[in-house]
């Protein structure tokens, strides 16, 4: 009994810890500038003001929140999409070096990010795709297909394979197999993995700011960085566009949180 309390003391104290930064986050967001600059950040306001974040929507946080659904939504479709179909023909199909092709996706996401900068910087130049939606979409496509093809494969290969040759013995095309058969029984773990590529590229910041320099394009993690003076940090500003930054991510949590543990309970118990 004593060891089960301490346990969820230790377990409070890391909550309180892991919330204080959100937590002065929101209070700095309610708080004009002079009384920022006069108390502590963990001070509740004295008034409620609420003018940062008209100002931060004004400023641009609202053209960088555009951004960032236009550069997420095709990503996630993209990793999907071809992600399924490489995990569905490694499952399924027997070939030489069906095996080192699986390793290749995942040593190539084991690689650190920032060794790629000067390549695909170039290479971006070089396409002629540099300062564009593209650029960036195209990156977290190339780059996230890899771990979830790995994701999928080794989900796929707990399918019974009767059901695919009674399927071909009803003359199901091969394509038919992926679309009919395989696609409707991994819809879980698609959901598991759309939350959280959703996520990651969401709070991507690295690749917007080096594949980008045009504020018009710039996803609201890197521009919520320009909600300054040249001078002065317009603190309460930056915090109210922080705050609005993670709201799209806390609401699809939110929404498919179900789906999301259904497709981690699923994976664990196959």
């Amino acid at each position: 009994m004593i060891k089960k309390q301490l346990w969820f003391i230790i377990l409070c104290l890391i909550a309180v810890i892991w919330l204080v930064p959100l937590y002065s986050s929101v209070t700095v967001s309610l708080k004009p500038l002079a009384e920022i600059m006069e108390g502590s950040v963990l001070e509740l306001p004295k008034t409620l003001f609420l003018g940062n974040f008209t100002k931060a929507w004004n400023a641009g946080v609202k053209r960088y929140l555009l951004n960032s659904f236009i550069i997420v939504f095709p990503s996630v479709i993209g990793i999907m999409l071809l992600s399924s179909l490489a995990a569905h023909a490694l499952a399924q199909y027997k070939f030489k070096g069906n095996e080192l092709i699986l390793m290749g996706f995942l040593v190539f996401n084991l690689l650190p990010q920032q060794i790629l900068i000067i390549p695909l910087y170039r290479l971006s130049h070089f396409l002629k795709i540099y300062d564009t939606y593209s650029a960036v979409i195209l990156y977290h496509i190339s780059f996230q297909t890899g771990f979830c093809t790995f994701f999928l494969r080794n989900f796929m290969r707990t399918i019974p394979s009767a059901i695919m040759d009674s399927a071909r013995m009803d003359g199901v095309s091969e394509f038919g197999l992926y679309w009919r058969i395989n696609l409707p029984l991994i819809i879980p773990a698609l959901a598991a993995l759309g939350i959280l590529e959703f996520t990651w590229i969401w709070n991507d910041f690295l690749w917007g700011s080096v594949l980008l320099t045009s504020d018009s394009l710039k996803p609201v993690t890197v521009g919520i960085q320009n909600l300054q003076g040249v001078y002065t940090t317009a603190w309460g500003m930056q915090n109210a566009g922080a705050l609005m930054a993670v709201l799209p991510t806390v609401l699809v949590f939110l929404f498919l949180q179900r789906y999301f543990v259904k497709g981690l309970f699923l994976g664990a118990i196959k």
